[in-house]
């Protein structure tokens, strides 16, 4: 690194304090500063090139400098920047949301502007709090939500969360969920196929409701994929039979769709799996194409009739962010949906997927530390254990997805593995050259830490 991306890295250090890191590690591995980027690709300020595999946190869905998104933008950012978005709108914000009620699954047709995924989750919890509460259901107070869940880190959010890592200190501060043991197909505790399961498991989630359903709001969940679990992966089944037991007991299903959404599992969002229809569903991430930051908490004309009152009555929903419907952001989503059907995107990716998919196990099955290989369109994650026949995980200690995220990133390609899994979730225009490379490359970074070569 030259005397002038040194200068700027000492800056960074001097002033950042960045998320989800021990800002110790950055002793050793210092950050990387990025001038620019196009398509998959990043650029660091010493020249040196990285293949986005991970979509920068997985919001990045059509390429880096997209031409079209950023010319709406720019389009967007002589007309009008900013309003307040109460008693005010503007036509982006209208278009989008008409765009938007075309392909999202059938019932959801009222739009609840954030600014950012955990504040769509935080929306979609309190919504259905006050539903219940001013439809003659005031006992319905609690939040279901499955282990190893991920919905945000605001407080609500974190509540119906389930993975330590982020919540555990906490605990003292957080709502008290009900917690429902969620799919495991890895180690499933019945020994059973996820293609010819049943859904056994979910019997954890009726005996849940069985005890609590009269007193629950709702339960939250990410459709299909687990993801900062390690991309989970479940069976549609088991989402569908959870919207009988929500339909039978009352309880509104939140749909997380933050990270599953547009195109990321191979359909527009993971519930069409399962052709179901959640009471709310959140969008964030890949709505913008990682433009800009802006979420929705999307719900039915059941739950917002119960909101529409005089304004004594004091039903209002009493919910706004700064940045709500922001023209700029819709700008963006708007442009993101037009990309999608005029190109064809998703089903250009679900043909790509297939190629992705067969390549990595081609690759990766029979190394002694691959304990897992799953999938859900692009998605692909490859679980690593210390012993694969009884799946017994490495020593958290050691780190080792951490050791091979920075051999990766030495052959320039950015994996940032969860834990022990290593993941690929690229952009939807990821190609088949991309894709052998940061295949061949996160291979040799795992033989190079776990076999000593």
């Amino acid at each position: 690194m030259d005397s002038v991306g040194s200068q700027i890295v000492n800056k960074d250090l001097k002033y950042i304090w960045h998320p989800c890191s021990q800002m110790m590690d950055y002793e050793e591995l210092k950050p990387v500063i990025i001038e620019r980027g196009q398509g998959v690709n990043l650029f660091s300020y010493d020249g040196k090139k990285y293949i986005d595999v991970v979509s920068s946190w997985w919001c990045n869905l059509l390429g880096h400098c997209n031409e079209r998104i950023s010319n709406a933008v720019k389009k967007q950012l002589d007309t009008l920047e900013h309003v307040i978005f109460a008693n005010f709108s503007h036509t982006k914000a209208i278009e989008l949301c008409e765009e938007l009620s075309h392909v999202l699954p059938e019932g959801l047709e009222k739009f609840c502007f954030t600014d950012n995924g955990s504040s769509a989750i935080e929306a979609a919890m309190k919504m259905s709090f006050q539903y219940h509460y001013q439809t003659g259901n005031p006992q319905k107070t609690r939040f279901m939500a499955l282990t190893d869940a991920y919905h945000g880190e605001t407080i609500g959010a974190l509540s119906v969360g389930g993975v330590d890592l982020y919540s555990q200190i906490y605990k003292p501060v957080l709502l008290d969920v009900i917690r429902i043991q969620g799919p495991d197909c890895y180690r499933c505790p019945y020994g059973l196929n996820p293609k010819d399961c049943n859904a056994r498991c979910i019997e954890h989630a009726k005996s849940c409701f069985e005890k609590w359903g009269n007193n629950t709001a709702a339960i939250v969940i990410e459709p299909l994929v687990q993801a900062a679990a390690g991309m989970k992966i479940y069976s549609p089944k088991y989402l569908s039979d959870l919207r009988k037991l929500c339909d039978e007991y009352n309880v509104h299903l939140i749909a997380d769709e933050i990270a599953t959404g547009y195109g990321r599992t191979g359909k527009m969002f993971a519930c069409d799996h399962a052709e179901i229809s959640p009471d709310i569903m959140c969008l964030s991430k890949g709505l913008t194409g990682g433009y800009m930051p802006m979420a929705l908490a999307i719900t039915t004309r059941k739950i917002y009739d119960a909101f529409y009152a005089p304004y004594n009555e004091g039903k209002a929903f009493m919910h706004s962010h700064t940045y709500s419907g922001n023209p700029l952001a819709c700008a963006a989503a708007l442009e993101v949906l037009k990309i999608l059907e005029e190109e064809n995107v998703i089903e250009k990716a679900r043909k790509k997927a297939l190629y992705f998919n067969s390549q990595i196990k081609d690759k990766f099955s029979n190394h002694k530390n691959v304990g897992d290989i799953r999938s859900i369109g692009l998605i692909n994650a490859i679980e690593l254990v210390d012993d694969r026949n009884t799946k017994t995980p490495f020593n958290s200690n050691l780190r080792t997805g951490y050791q091979i995220y920075k051999k990766a990133l030495e052959k320039g390609v950015i994996l940032r593995p969860l834990g022990d899994v290593i993941y690929f979730n690229p952009p939807l225009i990821i190609e088949k050259a991309d894709m052998d490379y940061v295949i061949q490359a996160a291979y040799e970074s795992m033989c190079e830490i776990l076999d000593g070569k």
